[in-house]
């Protein structure tokens, strides 16, 4: 969705024309057209993440070194018990 609306709009169209041939493929709104508030939203971060592409890799870093082994492991009913 991204792409398209970023190529036609670098031949001149406007969002507001882009918008109705757009359709989310996938969740609750499922076959929908995405608002023109949404479409101004994604490229809004789209121009963040191409400004700033090494805040996006430290991001990236930052939550692969927290998802290792530093998120605890769910506790089973028996450990619940046991460790009040």
């Amino acid at each position: 969705m991204r792409d398209t609306v970023l190529r036609r709009r670098a031949n001149g169209e406007p969002v507001e024309q882009i918008q109705p041939d757009l359709i989310i493929p996938t969740g609750k709104r499922k076959g929908q057209n995405p608002s023109v508030a949404s479409i101004y939203r994604a490229l809004a971060e789209h121009e963040k993440r191409a400004a700033y592409p090494e805040a996006v890799e430290q991001a990236h870093a930052d939550f692969a070194a927290l998802t290792g082994s530093e998120v605890p492991e769910p506790r089973t009913e028996a450990k619940a018990l046991t460790t009040r």
